[in-house]
This record gives structure tokens, sequence and C-alpha cells, in this order.
């Protein structure tokens, strides 16, 4: 080590903030990279996948939606076909 080493740097604040964005854009280029990502086309593959699975939560929601309308309906229809013959038996024959 030479007497240099144990020095203190001192740098301006324009340097500090021109080494941290040079540190977060590499940063940010090697976690694209790590993703797969870095071929310039992210923001649109990202937008892509977020559409997918905008029209993924879309399609189960309208899934459930049917299931309980259809379940309704079975169960409204089996109320009315109950109703229909109580009152053919009770009623209906005189």
């Amino acid at each position: 080590m030479t007497p240099h080493d144990t020095q203190p740097i001192t740098i301006t604040a324009n340097e500090l903030k021109a080494m941290l964005e040079q540190a977060a854009e590499r940063g940010a280029e090697q976690c694209l990279a790590r993703l797969g990502l870095e071929n310039g086309h992210a923001a649109r593959d990202i937008r892509e996948l977020r559409d997918l699975l905008a029209a993924w939560r879309e399609a189960r929601r309208a899934a459930w939606q049917t299931i309980v309308k259809v379940t309704t309906t079975g169960i409204l229809a089996a109320l009315l076909v109950g109703i229909a013959v109580k009152l053919k038996l009770t009623g209906g024959g005189s």
C-alpha cells in the first residue's frame, strides 16, 4: 500500500452524481440482461407481458362470473320446476 491509498478522496457533488448515474445505468443493464431483455425491446416486451397478464385476469374473472350465472340460473330453474310439479300435484289435477 502506498501513502496515497490511505488519503481521503474528494469529489464534487456533480462528480458523485455522475458516478451514481453511471452505476445505476450499469446495474439496470445487467438486470435486464439477466432477465433476457437486453436487446432494446424490453419496454415493448414488458408492455406485452402486462397486456397478456391483464387479458388472463379478465378471462379468469369472466369465467367466474359465468360459473356464478350458470349456477344461479340452474338453481332458479330447479326451483321453478319444483314449484310447477308441486302445483300440478296439488291443484293442477282438478
